[in-house]
């Protein structure tokens, strides 16, 4: 039998999908038809981004998934004709990519490098900054992508803490859940670190209050999506 695998994504990523595609389909041995015009009613799977232009799902009645092509969903999982399973894309370089990013940007602030860099006025200034074992990060979120950057941040000797929805575990990691934990979590932070999808639920999660739990002059890194803070209340925070 072959399957029918509809690609539905810009032009670009087609050319640029289509040649790994094939490849490990080709390991596989599976019989397979894979393009970007094939008949709603003769496909098995769907390999999607949202600015594809395909909106109803509901033609699609032999689809058995939804194959997203990067991390984020929140253009999607709101549309009520995706009634079947839906898969997002979480591979190795993008989890590493984030990872990295992560530290970096924890690592400039934690060691006030750019004092160092944009400060060059040809005055020694004095810096010490305090180890890593002396400064609190916070997580949210700890799915794949959050708990890999939770240890690394871990293994160099932060005090990680972690928030997720849904009850977690990680070694080396304080991990809490419920509106409590939230509260718990952020309590005299040093950093967040948001690595939420934008959902309903997720909206505004970095408001008046919770952003009053955090330490003053405390750094918010922000890899998700813009509404996962409320903006009034991050400038109102910023002045005060």
């Amino acid at each position: 039998m072959t399957i029918n695998i509809l690609f539905s994504a810009s032009p670009e990523a087609w050319e640029r999908y289509e040649f790994p595609l094939r490849k490990i389909l080709d390991k596989f041995n599976l019989r397979y038809h894979l393009g970007t015009e094939i008949s709603a009613n003769q496909v098995d799977y769907i390999i999607y981004a949202p600015q594809s232009g395909l909106e109803d799902f509901s033609p699609f009645t032999r689809c058995k998934a939804v194959l997203n092509l990067w991390a984020g969903v929140e253009d999607v999982v709101g549309n009520k004709t995706l009634t079947i399973p839906f898969a997002r894309m979480v591979d190795h370089g993008l989890t590493h990519g984030m990872m990295e990013w992560v530290v970096g940007h924890v690592m400039r602030h934690h060691l006030g490098m750019d004092q160092h860099i944009l400060g060059q006025d040809g005055k020694w200034k004095q810096h010490v900054p305090p180890l890593a074992q002396d400064r609190i990060i916070s997580i949210l979120g700890l799915g794949h992508l959050g708990s890999k950057c939770a240890k690394a941040l871990s293994d160099i000797g932060f005090q990680v803490r972690g928030w997720s929805r849904t009850k977690k575990h990680a070694d080396s990691i304080f991990c809490f859940t419920g509106i409590s934990g939230l509260k718990a979590s952020l309590k005299g932070a040093d950093f967040v670190i948001l690595l939420f999808p934008a959902t309903p639920d997720t909206e505004n999660t970095l408001n008046e209050k919770t952003l009053s739990l955090m330490k003053r002059g405390a750094f918010v890194i922000n890899l998700g999506r813009g509404p996962l803070i409320n903006d009034e209340a991050l400038l109102r925070a910023l002045d005060n």
